[in-house]
């Protein structure tokens, strides 16, 4: 399966890009094809007013790397892991920028929309987060806005792994071992449960296999 990691840290050897790599190391151990991509090389212009600056063909004028990013790293990908510092509570701003032009490639004017969003659905996705706070919740926001990009997507969001650290390299020292949970979701990345239910949904009664000789009795609210 092909994996596609994008780092939005503008430093390529700061925390962020360190889990990337632990995480690139367990989808490569699990025989996946990983490829990593530093946003901050691939952009250089910001979403713009599309009215204005759309081509008469429909694509994007904007001339750095972006169409390429789409096309031959995003779109063939089966999942895409975003990996991002934690900037004022929210994602960097290369993640955001990443997004905000994405609209321009899945627009109905744009020629290869249906290639573009035939792509996007069905990917699984991961999150990589780097933070120099142990606040639990400090890092919600971006695990909120990314589960709803992927819902809207119809993609399946199954894991994040925050790590605490400042400097360059630190977040190899957080006692919760985030580059060892980073390696464990890039060997996981197609295996690893995923469920989001609707209150219609058709579901089993357990989520897990009961453990050899336990008997399990569900009623309609869990064990009984």
């Amino acid at each position: 399966m092909k994996v596609t990691i994008l780092c939005a840290s503008p430093r390529t050897d700061g925390n962020s890009r360190l889990m990337a790599e632990s995480l690139r190391q367990g989808a490569v151990g699990s025989g996946h094809d990983v490829g990593l991509v530093e946003l901050h090389a691939v952009m250089n212009g910001l979403l713009r007013d599309c009215r204005t600056c759309r081509r008469p063909d429909g694509r994007c004028s904007i001339e750095d790397g972006f169409a390429d990013l789409v096309h031959d790293h995003v779109v063939p990908a089966d999942a895409v892991v975003y990996a991002t510092p934690l900037y004022w509570y929210g994602m960097a701003a290369s993640l955001k920028n990443f997004f905000d032009r994405l609209v321009c490639y899945v627009s109905a004017s744009y020629p290869r929309r249906g290639e573009v969003a035939k792509g996007l659905v069905g990917q699984r996705t991961g999150l990589l987060l780097a933070s120099e706070e142990s606040y639990l919740t400090a890092g919600l926001g971006v695990i909120f806005q990314l589960q709803e990009i992927t819902r809207y997507m119809h993609q399946e969001f199954v894991g994040a792994v925050a790590g605490v650290g400042n400097q360059r390299g630190e977040v190899a020292f957080d006692p919760a071992d985030p580059l060892a949970a980073a390696e464990r979701l890039g060997a996981e990345m197609f295996t690893r449960h995923y469920s989001d239910y609707w209150l219609d949904s058709e579901r089993p009664n357990t989520v897990w296999a009961a453990p050899h000789g336990c008997r399990r009795e569900m009623g309609p609210y869990g064990d009984v």
